[in-house]
């Protein structure tokens, strides 16, 4: 008689075995020699020595499967044992193009024409500026390229952040320390993060700095290297913010920037470096700007037509201050 130990690392077992145990019923029914316990995240395993084996190999393998998709079903199973080289052809077929899998098992994937642009780009470049709407996806594909380039071990961390413009003008008035005050701010990063990271995974990635967030300012000073870096609500940093955040690019590092133009929320339209860094970097080898349009935009159906309306509202300002310089001019 053999007894092995199995742990499962950074796995919920309540997740992973399916309500009511029901995956963990199934892997028994497949090995019905051998006495399965489990405890929390421990596996005890007891019987014949050549049974364990198979089971030890055959087990690491499935766990490895619900590590890169995040999903493990009965008919996985199923799939699985009648066709051994099932989890190893996952990536094809249904799996195929998808960038993560969140925790729930749904796959992130480019939806539209411009998110599968960028990343295709992204494959290209090591510093890509995606500009559009909101609701376009922009921040979404890039939170899940870097996860996936963390995952398979491309970049060492993922660092997130933005320009905390509305949040310095509010500081004072928020309770807490600075984390507590920022974190609202920073919020739709984290939920981003929340939808592709197991929970306890993502604390602890945030204990070791192997995934960080924080606002922009507080890149001055640092050279980040081996890192996946994205600046998100560009359009609201300044000439010399843009300027010092696109100096700290260090080596096998990669940078995505992404940003509204038409939602900037500075004093003056003209001090936003995300407007300068579009006009004057599109022409430098290892830089790619995509720009977004409702085209691309996912959200509900209203906001489309929202986003339309606004833009035919700016053209037609545009055209009435045309009419009047015009005039003036004739004048």
């Amino acid at each position: 008689m053999t007894e092995i130990i199995i742990f499962l690392e950074d796995i919920d077992p309540v997740v992973f075995f399916g309500t009511n145990n029901s995956i963990l019923d199934k892997i028994r029914g497949f090995f019905p020699k051998i006495k399965i316990l489990v405890r929390g995240n421990e596996l005890k395993c007891m019987g014949e020595e050549l049974e364990i084996t198979i089971f030890a190999e055959k087990f690491n393998e499935i766990v490895e499967y619900y590590q890169k998709y995040h999903r493990l079903d009965e008919q996985d199973l199923e799939k699985y044992f009648f066709d051994p080289d099932h989890m190893k052809s996952a990536s094809k077929g249904e799996f195929e193009n998808v960038l993560v899998f969140g925790i729930s098992g749904k796959p992130v994937r480019a939806r539209t024409v411009n998110q599968l642009l960028l990343v295709n780009e992204f494959r290209t470049n090591d510093l890509i500026i995606a500009e559009g709407p909101a609701g376009t996806g922009k921040t979404y594909t890039s939170i899940a390229l870097a996860v996936r380039a963390l995952k398979e071990r491309e970049v060492k961390k993922i660092i997130l952040t933005r320009p905390a413009v509305e949040a310095g003008e509010r500081l004072g008035f928020l309770p807490g320390d600075m984390k507590e005050k920022l974190d609202p701010y920073l919020q739709p990063l984290y939920d981003a993060l929340h939808d592709m990271i197991p929970l306890k995974k993502l604390e602890t990635w945030i204990e070791e700095g192997t995934v960080q967030i924080a606002p922009l300012a507080f890149m001055r000073g640092r050279t980040l290297e081996n890192a996946f870096v994205i600046l998100d609500e560009a359009q609201n940093a300044t000439v010399s913010q843009l300027k010092m955040f696109l100096t700290r690019m260090g080596v096998s590092s990669k940078f995505i920037i992404t940003g509204d133009t038409t939602q900037i929320d500075l004093p003056r339209k003209s001090d936003s470096g995300l407007l300068q860094a579009i006009r004057i970097l599109g022409k430098i080898e290892g830089i790619s700007i995509i720009k977004f349009d409702e085209g691309d935009i996912i959200r509900h159906k209203l906001v489309k037509r929202i986003v339309r309306a606004y833009e035919n509202e700016e053209n037609e300002v545009d055209r009435i201050k045309k009419v009047s310089f015009k005039n003036k001019d004739e004048k």
